[in-house]
């Protein structure tokens, strides 16, 4: 039996699936760098949020670890429910700890796309965001070289990350957008991203939602992921933590509705 999501359902990439997601930056150890300190509690937070708690919109990225993130999920959740949506990203490299640098060189983005099909051991991503535009790189170049992998069947759905309006409009000019995911929360509050993807009927996944911790130190968690999910039905939210009790804590507090 498939456990009742905690704060509703979204279709996103053609799946329905939890508003509430969980997002799996936090799986690494320092730095989003290297494996976690004990893999046990990092496989257990993964199986704990779908098989208990109803979560089913697993977002992860292959900078995550490098690398690390998409292996714990193979290992926790292989094979995938059906009802279960993972996403990833792709475009980023990791020089060293807490250091990000987008290469949208198209060459790298087919080797990522291809390395993540393999780590997640699956024959197509169902969701691939461009986890960022590289600025050096021409946008069309990018764009163009995964829809030629969705062409191929290696990508079902294009997302787009730490996006501008500019840059969705764009996009979805040539081909349908999946989903924007975006940083926000009651302290960043103003994207217009979000008018703009409820006009166009694109899902639009918060990430930081709690920001980073802050938000749910200063306020429970409840009060800033139910204002942030009243702002439409087109929002999502990624909740994200490496500890089992504080999943279970986040997700009751939802399910109690706000103080």
């Amino acid at each position: 039996m498939i456990p009742t999501p905690p704060a509703g359902t979204i279709t996103i990439a053609g799946k329905t699936v939890s508003r509430l997601g969980f997002g799996t930056m936090r799986l690494t150890n320092s730095g989003t760098w290297g494996d976690p300190d004990d893999r046990d509690t990092a496989l257990s937070v993964l199986r704990r949020a779908v098989h208990t708690h109803g979560i089913s919109h697993i977002d992860t990225a292959d900078a995550y670890g490098p690398h690390t993130v998409e292996h714990l999920i193979r290992e926790a959740l292989h094979p995938y429910p059906d009802h279960v949506l993972i996403a990833t990203k792709v475009g980023m490299v990791r020089p060293a700890p807490d250091q990000w640098k987008p290469l949208g060189n198209p060459f790298y983005l087919r080797a990522c796309v291809e390395a993540s099909l393999r780590r997640l051991k699956v024959e197509r991503l169902e969701l691939c965001y461009l986890h960022r535009i590289d600025p050096h790189v021409p946008p069309e170049e990018q764009i163009a070289v995964l829809h030629a992998l969705q062409d191929e069947g290696k990508i079902g759905h294009l997302g787009l990350s730490k996006v501008t309006t500019d840059d969705i409009r764009y996009v979805a000019a040539h081909r349908p957008v999946a989903a924007v995911q975006n940083v926000l929360n009651t302290t960043d509050h103003h994207d217009p991203a979000v008018e703009l993807c409820r006009n166009l009927n694109i899902p639009y996944v918060a990430y930081r939602p709690l920001d980073a911790g802050v938000l749910a130190r200063a306020y429970g968690p409840a009060a800033p992921l139910h204002w942030l999910l009243s702002q439409g039905p087109h929002i999502a939210a990624i909740l994200s933590t490496s500890r089992p009790q504080h999943l279970d804590d986040i997700v009751a507090a939802v399910q109690n509705g706000p103080a």
